[in-house]
């Protein structure tokens, strides 16, 4: 659904028509400042505790009137920093080659957690999901104080195969060593990192280094030397995956010897915290270091199918130098942030795609309930089970609870309603229509060849039907493996059964009743995964191929955790006001304070933040599509919506991020008086801002009643945040969010 004028935050004028977004002032205690002082003395709206910032578009009920206002947003200037509200401040917790126990502060920090372990500490696990490439390689040497071989590396790989290559194929083993050496250091920055945080007597946190901070990388538990025993650091697993795992007559041809121990984990995105303690980290988007296909049987393709890569702008394939077994990666991980001994464990029952986030419900007596959803354009909503049910919700014996269960795939439908389909062999094949979905297109599990088919035409549907009638006549394997090998292979497996292709579901948090929250990030298409369904997802009037995302608001039949039926109504619409939108573009990560308010950050991808967008909106002759209108949002965002009261339902602008990041991973002290935040990979796009690059872009906005009119926006190329000093290369960072008076946000 859609919300009215009436329903949109009123945001006050300001006095100037150079409008700059952002001012902090300088030292370890960073203190962001209002924009521009406001013409008149702005009030804090009814149930907020702060006056929210402007934005760089025109927002509802502004009580600026719309000629003032179209001067006054004709022209703006972009800051580099972290953008907060009057009174409130920002500190640098830990900054990318900060050092962690053995290891150093893992690159493009993600998903954040805070485990208190008494009053005012507590343990932050922070996720390090990918490499951003070109601000990693330009600042790499400085933070692993190592001489890598990038340039000697870059240069040979240009001559060989267009900058692909699959490392074990090499005939030069020089080559070979230098690939393996670079990988190596990226994939020791990316994976899961425990540290100790204590708040002290001036309200200000500091690290307390303890015996359990420690690094969890993408090699723990990798011998150089394959004779060598593989060490403690191997991650465990559990579930009916471990039966793929450790069989030895197989389709592929791949292994690893390890049987269910795992190296490493990477992709690791968001994720979530249980009630006993342990934090789940996501693995997402493991395809782009290890094949994600896999044979009938559950295992996978060679590493061959994704080749190392290695250009300026570029680096993936990173599992390929060291043969990963690509079936071993695309799980939940769960770790002890107090044990230090703890080096996590994939449970297979949570099901392999790409994950984006854990929302838990522990309710005492009743099983346990975990949401997850798989972040790709098509990715399916997803729930696990558990067979046994909750005696005590902070109990860690509630772990052994996720070794056994049953996962589900949600189906929705046009009505509102919605079923859970189950996972396991018996489940009947039915696949939705082709023409059902945006892209048009439905991929399959491809027999007998593994991997996946892309099926483009209905008529196709009902053969691959009547070819295959149950998921037990696409797997193969004993009951047990048959079991694993579709819960390698999840999402492929959820296509077959017709589970809903959705908008790229990016978070799922469930509130203190038990109702889902889930962040859809973008409703359009993709040549290669698909899209969502059109009948669920529609903008604004009715439209598809909607760019901007939902929130969604799902209930359990009967408030129960293994009901397997639902309600569902999408609570917030991203997009333009003079289109029906809230004001902002591709939510991503959601978070609850105390006081059960929402908070969400937005996901807009870096080559589109900021981009231009002509006069009368187009390009060759024809409308622009709502993906090429995103530049019109600024930078990443922070809101807050309030779901109880006189604003409910509102969204609320509460900061903007520093260039070319993601502002991610938002969570909450249980005072509520600190946001810890994760800034995700400032200047990604352009790299170090040198000696202050900008560029001034034109951009059509749209006043709220539609009226077009241009904004002359003033843009930092690159960024130097957190220093903030010219020229200095961008770093990821874990920032805590306050207010000076010490109340709570």
């Amino acid at each position: 659904m859609s919300f009215n004028r009436r329903q949109f935050l009123t945001l006050f004028g300001v006095s100037t028509a150079s409008v700059t977004f952002g001012s902090v002032l300088p030292g370890c205690q960073e203190v962001s400042a209002p924009p521009v002082p406001p013409p008149i003395t702005p009030t804090i709206p009814a149930g907020l505790n702060f006056i929210p910032i402007p934005s760089v578009m025109p927002l509802a009920m502004d009580s600026t009137p719309k000629e003032k206002q179209i001067e006054l947003l004709s022209r703006v200037e972009i800051q580099d920093d972290l953008v907060l509200p009057a009174g409130y401040a920002y500190q640098v917790l830990a900054t990318w080659g900060d050092r962690v126990g053995d290891g150093r502060f893992g690159y493009n920090n993600d998903y954040v957690s805070f485990v208190p372990t008494g009053n005012d500490e507590g343990f932050l696990t922070v996720n390090f999901e990918y490499i951003s490439a070109r601000p990693w390689l330009g600042a790499i040497a400085q933070v692993s104080s190592k001489k890598l071989p990038i340039a000697a590396a870059t240069a040979a790989l240009a001559k060989q195969n267009g900058q692909k290559i699959d490392v074990s194929s090499l005939g030069d083993p020089d080559l070979a060593a230098q690939c393996r050496e670079i990988a190596q250091e990226a994939l020791l920055d990316l994976g899961i990192g425990v540290i100790k945080i204590k708040r002290n007597a001036q309200g200000q946190w500091e690290r307390t280094p303890s015996p359990a901070d420690r690094r969890i990388t993408g090699l723990s538990g990798y011998a150089v030397d394959r004779d060598v025993p593989a060490d403690e650091k191997l991650i465990k697993s559990s579930g009916p995956a471990t039966e793929v795992f450790l069989k030895q007559d197989t389709i592929s041809s791949v292994r690893d010897d390890l049987g269910d121990r795992i190296i490493g984990t990477f992709g690791n995105c968001a994720g979530g915290t249980t009630p006993w303690g342990t934090v789940l980290s996501a693995e997402e988007n493991f395809q782009n270091l290890v094949p994600e296909p896999v044979y009938a049987d559950g295992t996978p393709f060679p590493p061959s199918e994704v080749p190392f890569v290695l250009t300026p702008d570029s680096l993936d394939g990173l599992g390929n130098p060291f043969a990963l077994a690509g079936h071993k990666y695309g799980w939940i991980v769960e770790v002890d942030p107090s044990n230090p001994q703890d080096y996590g464990t994939k449970h297979t029952w949570l099901g392999r795609y790409r994950h984006e986030a854990v929302g838990i419900r522990v309710d005492a007596g009743k099983p346990l309930a975990f949401y997850s959803g798989c972040d790709r354009r098509g990715g399916h909503l997803y729930k696990f089970v558990s067979k046994d049910a909750v005696r005590d919700p902070k109990s860690k014996e509630n772990s052994k609870l996720l070794t056994e269960g049953m996962l589900y795939a949600a189906k929705f439908n046009p009505d509102g309603t919605g079923i859970w389909l189950p996972l396991r062999p018996e489940t009947a094949v039915n696949p939705d229509l082709p023409s059902d979905h945006l892209g048009g297109m439905i991929p399959l599990p491809k027999r007998p060849d593994g991997g996946i088919v892309r099926i483009t035409k209905d008529e196709e549907i009902e053969s691959f039907k009547q070819q295959f009638a149950t998921l037990a006549d696409l797997y193969q394997g004993t009951p047990t493996e048959q079991q694993g090998a579709i819960l390698i292979d999840a999402h492929f497996a959820g296509n077959a059964i017709g589970a809903t292709g959705t908008a790229r579901p990016e978070d799922t948090v469930v509130d203190s009743k038990g109702s889902l929250f889930i962040a859809f990030t973008s409703g359009a298409p993709s040549k290669s995964s698909g899209g969502p369904n059109k009948n669920i997802f529609r903008g604004p009037n009715g439209s598809d191929n909607y760019e901007h995302g939902w929130i969604m608001r799902l209930d359990e039949d009967k408030n129960e955790p293994a009901a397997l039926s639902f309600k569902w109504q999408m609570m917030a619409t991203g997009g333009e006001p003079a289109q029906g939108g809230m004001g902002f573009s591709n939510p991503d990560n959601l978070a609850f304070d105390p006081a059960g308010n929402l908070w969400m950050v937005t996901d807009m991808s870096g080559v589109r933040v900021n981009q231009a967008v002509p006069a009368g909106r187009q390009a060759n002759g024809k409308p622009l599509t709502s993906t090429e209108l995103v530049g019109l949002y600024g930078n990443n965002s922070i809101w807050h919506i309030p779901l109880q009261g006189e604003h409910a339902g509102k969204a609320f602008l509460f900061g903007y991020g520093p260039m070319e990041c993601e502002t991610t991973g938002p969570c909450f002290t249980t005072d509520g008086k600190t946001l810890f935040l994760a800034v995700q990979h400032p200047g990604e796009i352009y790299g170090a801002r040198q000696d202050g690059a900008q560029e001034e872009r034109t951009l059509a906005l749209k006043t709220v009643d539609g009226q077009e009119f241009l904004q002359s926006r003033v843009v930092p190329l690159g960024s130097n945040w957190p220093a903030k000093t010219a020229n200095a290369a961008p770093r990821p960072a874990v920032v805590a969010i306050y207010r000076l008076d010490g109340a709570a946000l």
